[in-house]
Formats: structure tokens, sequence, C-alpha cells
């Protein structure tokens, strides 16, 4: 990525900065964060703590105090900027990747009923029926862009304009863990039992946050979602067979 005129830098608080490299979500931009949060982890300062990748931008985190100790002699910087200087640099250097591997993950999911109890609103809200609400929202393949809100919460962006719908007034008090919702142009999953004003239009079987495992979490980013519809049985299926569910 060799346009780099929108980027912004900007300190949070003072032991994290945050480089922001577009207003908008865009997979070629967010492919190129993975790039960059990967050769930071890799290649990263005395004091680095963490990278944490979003949907246009990036988070630094590190030890001011180990910063300041290790690179002041010789950089007579301040640690927020030699932090800045250190992670230009790596951009300035880094090169997009020409071609990617795609790791896609199918995500069963059951929509409509007692599992999709906004499925009725996004469909009349965009002037169709539940069958082509269904079918714009699996047919396409959704980049995971982010975790968060909740441990192994996936955020998708960008679904078919045409069943962009706005998040609920009132947020739900209670969204059973696999609730797959919509928010705007974006997409999710719960991956916990929990609050939230997503429009909740399905549920997965799947389990996607899993304290125990050495990997908690199924999905990560940069990885691929496709949303497979199914029927009752296959879902009962899952439930049975796989232990999956709350």
């Amino acid at each position: 990525m060799n346009d780099l005129k929108h980027l912004t830098v900007y300190p949070l608080g003072d032991h994290a900065l945050t480089i922001q490299l577009s207003e908008s979500i865009d997979n070629d931009i967010h492919q190129f964060i993975l790039q960059m949060t990967e050769t930071l982890e890799q290649s990263h300062f005395i004091g680095f703590i963490e990278v944490i990748p979003s949907y246009h931008n990036f988070t630094v985190f590190y030890d001011p105090i180990r910063v300041y100790n290790h690179y002041h002699e010789t950089t007579h910087f301040s640690p927020f900027h030699f932090v800045k200087d250190f992670c230009l640099n790596t951009l300035k250097a880094a090169t997009n990747i020409s071609s990617t591997e795609k790791n896609i993950i199918d995500i069963p999911v059951i929509y409509g009923d007692e599992y999709g109890p906004d499925l009725d609103y996004v469909a009349s809200y965009n002037g169709l029926d539940h069958e082509t609400v269904i079918q714009l929202h699996s047919e396409k393949l959704y980049l995971v862009y982010m975790l968060g809100f909740a441990p192994g919460f996936p955020y998708f962006a960008n679904v078919n304009e045409k069943i962009v719908t706005p998040r609920k007034k009132t947020p739900r008090q209670n969204n059973p863990a696999g609730s797959v919702g919509l928010a705007g142009n974006q997409t999710g999953i719960y991956s916990i039992a929990s609050p939230g004003g997503w429009q909740v239009i399905g549920n997965t079987p799947v389990k996607l946050f899993t304290p125990t495992k050495e990997h908690p979490s199924l999905l990560k980013p940069g990885d691929y979602v496709r949303f497979k519809p199914i029927n009752q049985k296959t879902y009962d299926y899952y439930k049975e067979e796989y232990h999956y569910g709350n």
C-alpha cells in the first residue's frame, strides 16, 4: 500500500497510539492492516505490548517507561514519538500482499422464527421477503475485520446494500450465544449470551468462543466466513452431535 496521504496518528492515553489509514471500510486496506499487525508482532521494539487491528486502523500498546529507558539516550524522542516513527517507518517499508490464500470457514445458520426474531423487521424495512433477505445475507463471502464487544465476537462489513438495516432503538437485554445480527452495513455473531442492539435474523449452533481452549476464539481477523442456511433438523444435529451452543 503506497498511498498514505490519508493516514493520521493520534495518542490513546500515555501508553498507546492509533494509526488510521482510511475513513471507509475496505478489504484491501484491512488486509494491509493485518499485514502490519503481523509485521509489528514479529519485529517489534523494546517495550512493545500488543497491536490490535480494527476496520481501518490499528492500535499499538507499549510500555512508555521501557521505551524511554531503552531508546532515550540514542533518539532523544518521547516514547510516543519514538513508537510513532517506528510504526511509520515500518509502514513505508511494507508492501501489499499480492495474493493471499483465504481461510474460509462455513458457519451454519438457522434463520427466522425464534432464532431470528428481527427477520420480519429487516424484511419489511427493506421491502423484501424473508427468503430474499436470507439469500442476500448468505450468498456473500465475509472478511473477519476484527473481534470485539464480547470475547470472540466477529465483525463483518459491507453486507449487500439491499439489507442494510439500522440498529434497534432499544437494545435487547439478552441475545443468545450464536445470534447472527445486522447493524447498518455490518453483520456479526454474538459469541456469548449478552445484551445488544443488532437486528437478530438467525442463530448458529457453532460455538465461537471456548475459554478453556488454547485458542479460545473460533475466528480471527483475516479469516473469511460463509453463512450456510440450515433447517431445524440440521440445527438439532449440530447441537446434539457436536455439543455446540450455549
